[in-house]
């Protein structure tokens, strides 16, 4: 069976990667709570991820859900975090 990339999985990897990226920045150049926190929410953008989630738990986390946390994660990134800061 071929696996397909499917246009809500590639969104996903997207914003996993973006979320990714300022959790690695801000476990560095700000602190490491804030950036665990970042890191941690990003394990939720793997497709691996929702299959765990249905077998252990029996739900899964809509792509809706991952899109607008992924905004708000950026959204507050920049805009209130001291990492938004160092970006100015």
């Amino acid at each position: 069976m071929k696996s397909q990339f499917l246009p809500s999985q590639i969104v996903s990897w997207i914003f996993g990667t973006a979320v990714f990226a300022i959790g690695i920045l801000n476990l560095f150049l700000v602190h490491a709570v804030p950036g665990t926190v970042f890191l941690m929410l990003s394990l939720l953008y793997a497709p691996q991820t929702n299959v765990f989630l249905l077998n252990r738990f029996g739900f899964t986390v809509p792509p809706v859900a991952k899109v607008m946390l992924g905004i708000a994660v950026i959204w507050f990134t920049l805009g209130v975090s001291d990492l938004g800061d160092m970006i100015d």
